[in-house]
């Protein structure tokens, strides 16, 4: 299985336009690979969630946490992902293929980095080898990366509680792959 450069963007605010523009340009919208991309939509898009969404995206949530990441088919990359933070950001993603670590594709990650901060007007990016995207801020600043560009401001945004969060009890929440994130599904 080839190897995968991660790239990530952060997003400080959930804004249901920033995420509509990432669907709409980076998702297979017609063969998402995850069909909670639909639960995804309504929770934080349209902001008319039913409980059958909460529960869907609770699925998702990583062990005793409010993070989670949704992988998502993309038309031009391997693997698109959105993952929402502990502390109300978001994290924005695309898969590179590399499966010979070239400086050809750490050079494809940095500029895909620019594009992607241009794009989402976000503060800072990072990218690395089959790495699995943040869950918070905490997990951003300490992760080991290949590559980073940018920073992020250095008071913390006000915690904003996620809408799954809110309408799912703890109970529901159950361990995805171990309780961790995890690298993109074909790459990892």
């Amino acid at each position: 299985m080839p190897l995968c450069w991660d790239v990530y963007v952060w997003v400080p605010q959930r804004a249901p336009e920033v995420f509509q523009l990432f669907i709409d340009r980076y998702v297979n919208t017609d063969d998402p690979g995850d069909e909670r991309l639909s639960a995804f939509t309504r929770t934080y898009l349209t902001g008319t969630p039913t409980d059958a969404d909460a529960s869907a995206l609770a699925d998702l949530l990583w062990s005793g946490r409010d993070a989670f990441t949704l992988y998502l088919r993309s038309g031009e990359y391997p693997w698109a992902m959105i993952t929402i933070t502990d502390d109300g950001a978001a994290v924005l993603g695309l898969s590179l293929d590399g499966p010979d670590n070239s400086p050809l594709v750490r050079q494809q990650a940095e500029q895909l980095i620019e594009q992607l901060r241009r794009e989402f007007s976000s503060p800072a990016g990072i990218a690395g080898m089959e790495m699995p995207p943040p869950g918070s801020r905490q997990e951003w600043q300490d992760d080991q990366v290949q590559l980073r560009i940018g920073t992020l401001a250095d008071s913390p945004p006000r915690r904003a509680e996620p809408p799954v969060a809110e309408a799912t009890p703890s109970p529901l929440r159950r361990v995805l792959k171990g309780g961790s994130p995890q690298a993109c599904p074909e790459c990892a």
